[in-house]
């Protein structure tokens, strides 16, 4: 079995922050977590001298993205599934939702089956693990499509919901709907009594149908302020709303693109760290250039970071969570220990897989990052096994010790 042993930086534990402190890695678990003064002996481990100047902190879980690597999951090949789960360690995340697009039925069915095969044959550490699929669509609002192809949008629908559920070996953990629509309440009462996550998105709804879609069963929020109906000082919309509902957790694309930084530090100051859960939303432009490239059957431009239709609309992003990270400590000045909790904690509670993702803690899955003195991602390790180290080692940093045989 292989064992890891990362020492001398601060540790975010879920226990509490130690300021000088080591991370024993056994396989695919968490170990042992505590001081300097506690360290086990070195042997049989491989040794990662660190810096007090870095952190080790849970990994990130990304519920919210469609592509990256030039790969998407409507693509619908494991192929493409595989190069997001290469490519999202560098970033910190070790685990993730496919997220799927509004489309025809058979395309978004093609795109389910894949995950599921590629969860039941192909989800093996060293990559991002896949948690399974946020179905985004295509039970939306015309009004608020935004990249969302219009031509395909349809009612919520039960009975079409649970053959896409069969389709996906019961892997769609949450939905994006909007619930102002013809059965929308219905299908979100179903999520709830079946387990999946329901969120509002893509939605026209005023506040009384979001209060009547929260009382129905409605916990999420997908990307806070996009693709929603905004503020108004006669009605909050769908935006207000939510953030006035703390059953309610709200995504937030913190790219400096989709939210400006005031409103960043406005759903900070409304929903602090337990409320916010830090996305990408991101397509496959993500780790490339600026370029022409395709999101749902719909032609986007990337151009200096900024993805969008040809009328504009911004579609998706390529953020890299990391930087999502950097950018909300920046324009809220909040802790680590909360930006974490957006990254980590929160969105492993609204999966239902705070037994075993989301902090450090032994026993739980060695998804482990180790950030530098700048926040940046120098080391990920997912589920034990090292998935991403920068090309040259930061300083003060370093490998010492040996391979367990």
């Amino acid at each position: 079995m292989k064992r890891w042993l990362l020492k001398n930086a601060v540790v975010y534990a879920e226990t509490g922050k130690i300021d000088q402190g080591y991370v024993l890695i056994e396989g695919e678990k968490v170990a042992d977590v505590g001081p300097m003064s506690l360290c086990p002996a070195d042997a049989g481990a491989e040794v990662i001298e660190l810096s007090p100047r870095f952190a080790i902190v849970p990994g990130f879980i990304d519920v919210h993205i469609h592509g990256a690597a030039g790969a998407d999951v409507m693509d619908a090949t494991p192929v493409a599934i595989q190069a997001m789960a290469n490519a999202l360690p560098a970033e910190g995340t070790t685990s993730f939702l496919a997220t799927t697009m509004t489309a025809p039925s058979e395309q978004i069915e093609a795109a389910l089956m894949n995950v599921a095969r590629y969860m039941e044959r192909e989800n093996d550490p060293g990559a991002a693990e896949v948690l399974g699929v946020h179905l985004e669509g295509p039970f939306l609002s015309p009004k608020r499509a935004g990249a969302q192809h219009p031509r395909h949008l349809a009612d919520p629908d039960i009975s079409l919901f649970q053959r896409w559920q069969e389709v996906a070996g019961g892997n769609i953990r949450l939905v994006t709907l909007a619930p102002e629509r013809d059965g929308g309440l219905d299908l979100v009462a179903y999520l709830k009594k079946t387990g999946v996550v329901a969120s509002i998105g893509h939605s026209d709804a005023v506040y009384e149908e979001v209060k009547a879609a929260v009382a129905a069963g409605v916990t999420h929020a997908t990307h806070l302020f996009n693709g929603m109906r905004g503020i108004h000082h006669r009605e909050p919309g769908v935006a207000g709303a939510v953030l006035m509902h703390d059953e309610v957790m709200c995504e937030l694309i913190a790219d400096g693109l989709h939210v400006a930084p005031p409103m960043v530090r406005f759903a900070y100051r409304n929903k602090r760290s337990d409320g916010l859960i830090l996305i990408t939303d991101a397509m496959r432009a993500k780790c490339l250039g600026d370029g022409q490239y395709d999101l749902g059957g719909q032609e986007v431009t990337v151009r200096g970071g900024e993805a969008r239709l040809a009328d504009g609309t911004l579609a998706g992003s390529v953020l890299k969570l990391a930087d999502a990270l950097r950018r909300v400590l920046d324009c809220t000045g909040c802790t680590l220990e909360e930006v974490i909790r957006m990254a980590s904690w929160n969105p492993a509670k609204q999966l239902r897989v705070l037994d075993r993702k989301g902090s450090l803690r032994p026993g739980k899955d060695a998804d482990v990052v180790v950030l530098d003195e700048q926040y940046k991602v120098a080391m990920t390790f997912c589920r034990g096994a090292l998935a991403y180290c920068q090309q040259s080692e930061p300083q003060g940093a370093g490998r010492d010790g040996h391979e367990s045989h």
